[in-house]
């Protein structure tokens, strides 16, 4: 457990086991049902939590050695969870996920996960991180005020029809 005290409360990262499945699962929901619509179609929220949360696909991430899931909150209650991967490419770390729920918002979580992971990085020996943001989702303008820059745009189909439209951005430690 990491404790970061913000200006607002004490922040509390947990790492996650196999067993916070249904909680990591919970919260990406709650998450994305909050946050998407307007977004991306209601059916394609559907469409991709099934595939990208299913107990399959999360158990496979605790298998690989370099996933690593945080539960991210106070003393009282899981807030967030945040899922990234060491050596995804050479020297380089992937942000797969941070979702907040809505409570949550404006009160430094974010900015004190994204300090914790890039720690994270450097101490597996990784010199940048790399995430992929939907062009329309608001969060873009809260990496780039964390220092994250576009390196790259991005349109990748991903099944039934759906497409992620990202923009790919990069920090380097």
């Amino acid at each position: 457990t990491y404790l970061c005290v913000s200006s607002f409360f004490m922040m509390k990262i947990t790492k996650a086991t196999i067993e916070n499945i249904p909680l990591i699962k919970e919260i990406a929901e709650k998450s994305w049902q909050k946050h998407y619509p307007g977004i991306i179609s209601t059916e394609q929220i559907e469409y991709m939590l099934e595939i990208m949360y299913s107990e399959n696909e999360l158990k496979n991430h605790f298998e690989n050695p370099n996933y690593h899931y945080y539960l991210l909150g106070d003393e009282e209650k899981t807030l967030g969870i945040m899922g990234f991967e060491n050596h995804y490419q050479e020297k380089t770390t992937k942000l797969h996920r941070i979702y907040l729920l809505e409570e949550a918002k404006g009160k430094g979580l974010g900015k004190d996960a994204l300090q914790f992971l890039k720690e994270q990085a450097k101490n597996s020996g990784d010199e940048r991180i790399i995430l992929n943001v939907n062009k329309q989702n608001p969060s873009y303008y809260f990496y780039v005020s964390q220092g994250f820059k576009v390196y790259e745009e991005g349109v990748f189909e991903i099944g039934n029809g759906y497409v992620m439209d990202d923009y790919l951005m990069e920090y380097f430690l």
